[in-house]
């Protein structure tokens, strides 16, 4: 299987399928994400307790990239503490950049099919919405 098709396979499951596109009416940390060039418009909801991330989702529209993003992002931070988060959200956005180690590279799991974004100007701000929302929310 080629990478771009592994990329597309990810990239359409979480969009179809996104497992954290739903309200959390119990969030105590939201922030909206705006990406106004692709009209990309996300509230990221976190659950935070004694510095972990307990449970995390997201709602409003957006394209394909960003809401698979915002997805695998929470797949990844959700059990984290903010810490581990905000280093996660680093590794990312050097990965976007074309910087990152084959090590850290795995620890994105599955965000990592989103490296290809890196060769896609215009696409770079979907992809990482979430990334820069959830950064902006724990700093």
């Amino acid at each position: 299987m080629s990478n771009q098709t592994f990329y597309n396979e990810i990239l359409i499951d979480h969009n179809l399928h996104p497992g954290h596109k739903h309200d959390l009416e119990d969030a105590n940390l939201v922030l909206e994400g705006v990406n106004p060039s692709c009209g990309d418009d996300i509230f990221l909801k976190l659950k935070v307790e004694d510095d972990k991330i307990i449970d995390g989702a997201f709602v409003g529209d957006g394209c394909a990239i960003s809401q698979a993003s915002a997805d695998m992002m929470l797949d990844l931070i959700i059990g984290k503490t903010k810490e581990e988060a905000l280093k996660l959200s680093e590794i990312f956005l050097r990965m976007i950049k074309g910087k990152i180690t084959d090590d850290e590279m795995e620890q994105l799991e599955e965000a990592g099919a989103l490296q290809d974004i890196s060769h896609m100007p215009a696409r770079v701000k979907c992809a990482v919405l979430g990334w820069h929302t959830m950064e902006e929310m724990l700093k």
